[in-house]
């Protein structure tokens, strides 16, 4: 054979040189036509291509799987297959590309891409070395020789692991799921997981420098390389070597550290059809073992399913749970993050609680402070409304006197009467009647005069309540004829709708008319009798009520017009300067507005308007 007049260096040393080496051999093999799928396909072959996992690296893989296509090449002469070397993402991105037509790979990334992609198996690999194609593929946890810390899996914790990846099968997840049965959590208790990646000598490489304490390589791996003479197999020791614990699996020819799997498979992918993986699978089951590879019906990769599932990884990474032991152990760092800032935002609740207790409490305070100063203002304002309607009263006192005199004289006179008719014997029961009746009007009516008076000058609490207008300004304007000598005319011009009222306090409205009243007689008193005479308006404007009072007498100045309701400011020589104040507060106390303006041709016009109450009849 062409190989065996290769020169092939042995020794670790030499594993470089080995590689180049055995690529020149293959390539002069193809020259001389002596490699399967070499030499020129005849004319309407097909080219069929096989994907392997190249786990050990490209050229491992050229050689351990080249007597396969040979026997294909041999058995199925119209077809050519080759292979084409892979690590697991470029594989998996192949077959997603349908750039593969078989695929021989170990039994978890066949599950993996079962799932994903809808790979059947058509046989299992019958190793010589195997217990049987259901127990043939398991790991190796390596440590060097001298390690004696480390005896048991226990031993791993704190410790660094090498491996190929972490969905490596026979590189990484055997071991995790070993590791998990006897309660060691490998991304928990390990100090460090390195994953090197292919090819697995790598994994050796790191464990023999000291940069990982133990690697997870596939069984048989290092006894292999051992034998091609890239390692010494006495520098390294397998941890926790099932043979020496006298289980099932005692006699596996290679040291090994997990349970035992299915053997590698052989599947179709979507591109190729039933009729030639028919063939193929025939082929495989009739190699006879002579060509150094046997082939088997598929084995149960139920284990393989076993193994995801309680990974929850692969094809069952869906049933990943979140548990907290699981969140504390992964997500301390955020989780402590987390904490803190729940403290540090609990002491600000805390803090912001305190200032919202001292501040709601400073506001009460506050409140209560504003309610006594308005109570304050509402007693003040009280006392200067009942001032002002003392000071109307004692304005007016001097007619006062006068008016109640005129009943009481009547009174007398109608008295005296009836006692000189009695004297003359003249005294008859219709003189009688007349004279108790006169006397009881007039006393009536000087007791209607004391009544209203008394009724003004109270000093009461305001309540609101509707309020007849046409009835109140009717009632001021008797009051104020029965309080003067000479009244002048008051004529009321009613123009609002029946039923109009205003939610108001009477009194106050009334001595606003009454200081209104006054101030209009007031203005006119030493004018023509023709121009003495007081209107009074009453209408709706915008919906609103507005009475107006109005006089003929001289009218103000721009100048005084623009300072009448400011406090103390009067044109009497003997006014306080309240009253107008007083009105303007009283009536913007019932949401309304007092002004004054110019009377055409001559006066003065004070108006308020209030909002309209509606009464059902």
């Amino acid at each position: 054979m062409f190989l065996s007049r290769c020169h092939v260096p042995a020794g670790r040393r030499g594993l470089a040189l080995l590689r180049r080496t055995i690529r020149l051999c293959l390539l002069g093999m193809s020259g001389f036509g002596l490699l399967p799928g070499t030499a020129q396909a005849e004319t309407g072959t097909r080219d069929v291509t096989i994907g392997v996992l190249a786990y050990q690296g490209e050229l491992a893989a050229a050689l351990d799987w080249a007597p396969l296509t040979r026997f294909l090449d041999e058995r199925l002469p119209g077809y050519r297959f080759h292979l084409e070397h892979f690590d697991a993402d470029s594989l998996r991105a192949a077959i997603r590309d349908r750039r593969v037509d078989l695929v021989v790979t170990n039994p978890g990334y066949y599950v993996a891409m079962e799932n994903e992609f809808g790979l059947s198996r058509i046989a299992t690999l019958d190793s010589p070395q195997a217990l049987s194609p259901d127990k043939a593929t398991g790991s190796a946890l390596i440590v060097r020789s001298d390690r004696g810390d480390l005896q048991t899996f226990g031993d791993l914790r704190g410790k660094r692991l090498a491996a190929m990846a972490p969905d490596a099968f026979g590189g990484y997840l055997l071991v995790v799921r070993e590791m998990l049965a006897k309660g060691i959590e490998a991304e928990s208790s390990l100090k460090e997981i390195r994953f090197v990646g292919v090819p697995m000598m790598r994994i050796v490489e790191a464990v023999l420098r000291g940069e990982a304490d133990a690697g997870v390589v596939r069984s048989c791996f290092i006894e292999q390389a051992a034998a091609r003479g890239e390692l010494r197999l006495d520098d390294f020791r397998v941890l926790a070597d099932r043979r020496s614990e006298g289980a099932a699996d005692a006699a596996f020819p290679c040291g090994l550290s997990t349970a035992l799997y299915p053997d590698w498979p052989i599947a179709v992918t979507r591109t190729i059809g039933h009729g030639l993986s028919k063939q193929v699978a025939q082929a495989l089951l009739a190699m006879p073992g002579d060509t150094g590879m046997a082939w088997t019906v598929p084995a149960d990769y139920q284990s393989v399913h076993a193994l995801y599932r309680e990974l929850r990884t692969g094809p069952y990474a869906h049933l990943r749970d979140v548990t907290l032991a699981g969140l504390l152990r992964r997500f301390w760092p955020a989780l402590l993050a987390l904490a803190l800032v729940l403290a540090a935002w609990g002491v600000h609740t805390v803090r912001v609680e305190h200032l919202v207790q001292r501040r709601t409490a400073e506001l009460r305070a506050s409140l209560r402070a504003r309610d006594e100063a308005e109570a304050r203002v509402r007693s003040h304002q009280e006392q200067m409304e009942h001032l002002s309607r003392l000071s109307i009263l004692g304005e007016l006192s001097g007619s006062l006197a006068h008016e109640i005199n005129q009943p009481l004289t009547t009174i007398g006179n109608y008295a005296r009467s009836l006692l000189r008719r009695h004297a003359d014997g003249r005294l008859t029961e219709a003189a009688v009647v007349e004279a108790a009746g006169e006397i009881d009007s007039e006393a009536e009516r000087a007791g209607g005069i004391m009544r209203r008076i008394r009724d003004f000058a109270r000093k009461r609490s305001a309540v609101r309540e509707p309020v007849d207008m046409p009835a109140l300004v009717d009632s001021a304007r008797k009051l104020i004829e029965g309080m003067l000598l000479q009244a002048p005319p008051i004529v009321c011009e009613n123009s609002l709708p029946p039923g109009c009222e205003v939610l108001a306090d009477a009194p106050q409205l009334q001595q606003v008319l009454l200081n209104l009243m006054k101030n209009a007689i007031d203005a006119a008193r030493e004018l023509p009798p023709g121009r003495q005479t007081i209107a009074i308006r009453l209408e709706i404007v915008d919906k609103r009520l507005v009475v107006q009072v109005i006089d003929q007498g001289c009218g103000l100045s721009p100048e005084q017009q623009a300072h009448l309701f400011e406090p103390f400011f009067t044109t009497k020589p003997d006014g306080l300067g309240l009253g107008l104040p007083i009105c303007k507060t009283i009536i913007e106390a019932h949401g309304g507005r007092l002004w004054a303006q110019s009377n055409v041709p001559s006066g003065m016009c004070f108006s308020f308007s209030l909002p309209c109450h509606a009464v059902s009849d």
